[in-house]
């Protein structure tokens, strides 16, 4: 049930940034990212086990914005709206993201995301949680 709710949501947010043309009658759905890994090849880790719960986030970051070093303790994954967003782990490893393209992201792993370029980064996130746990973790 959880894998059936968390799967219709991801492609509800697939719909928001699908590219259906505009005074047409047609429906067009785009399959952005399938995985079982994250960006850098880690295997995601299993649902969590209690009450769950699900996070979307529209996340802006103004152009030349360094996120803090931080950790996602749940499974993540996002499509960037707008702009250019590197992510860097710890190691130096980096994913660099532009406009229509999806990330699935790091779980616990530090890593931090900084918004390049002249263009602000709009970013749609969807956390699939539990109720009560903290999605986002900053590095102290």
């Amino acid at each position: 049930m959880k894998t059936k709710l968390v799967l219709s949501i991801i492609a509800m947010t697939c719909l928001l940034s699908s590219n259906a043309i505009a005074g047409s009658n047609t429906v067009a759905v785009k399959t952005l990212t399938k995985t079982s890994q994250s960006w850098d090849g880690t295997p995601l880790p299993a649902y969590p086990q209690g009450k769950p719960e699900i996070t979307l986030l529209d996340i802006h970051i103004p152009a030349g914005t360094e996120l803090p070093l931080h950790l996602h303790p749940v499974i993540n994954a996002g499509v960037v709206l707008s702009g250019e967003l590197h992510v860097t782990k710890q190691t130096g490893e980096q994913l660099i993201l532009k406009s229509g393209e999806p990330i699935v992201e790091l779980v616990n792993q530090w890593h931090k995301g900084k918004a390049v370029g002249k263009e602000d980064v709009r970013i749609i996130v969807f956390y699939a949680g539990e109720q009560g746990k903290d999605i986002t973790v900053k590095k102290h």
